[in-house]
């Protein structure tokens, strides 16, 4: 049975209905729920044209994440369940299994959406698929079509 659920939570379509699917898991087995918000750091930025760090921007887009969660996280306890929520700077898929791996995780759920074409598909990679691949435990990959 889970016990410590990991929700990867950015607020889009997929991960709206991760956060329901998620919902209804707790419930069910009385797990305690980790939301995370993944912010790329600053230094993933750095592009061709080159990049300056700007601390404010890094904060306002920090409140951004912090803002998306606290709904998730509200949302979420409103219904009697007890959840925490963490933003976490880095790589989304290292960032992930290694929280997990911390707080002993039992299931990891991510929302996903099928990308149109391939390009899409090449360009874009998969967190869900490389978050299969590095998950200290199971994870539920909840589709969108």
């Amino acid at each position: 049975m889970y016990k410590r659920i990991v929700l990867a939570y950015d607020g889009s379509a997929p991960g709206q209905q991760a956060l329901l699917d998620c919902h209804d898991i707790a419930q069910w087995s009385q797990s305690e729920l980790f939301l995370v918000a993944v912010m790329p750091s600053p230094v993933s930025a750095v592009g061709l044209e080159g990049y300056v760090y700007d601390p404010k921007m890094d904060e306002r887009t920090k409140a951004t994440y912090q803002s998306t969660l606290d709904t998730g996280v509200s949302r979420l306890a409103a219904s009697g369940l007890t959840v925490h929520g963490e933003v976490l700077v880095g790589d989304a898929v290292d960032e992930i299994a290694r929280y997990a791996s911390r707080i002993n995780a039992d299931l990891i759920v991510v929302g996903h959406k099928h990308l149109e074409g391939w390009a899409a598909r090449w360009w874009r990679g998969s967190i869900s698929k490389s978050l299969i691949e590095h998950s200290p435990c199971s994870v539920l990959v909840v589709i969108t079509p």
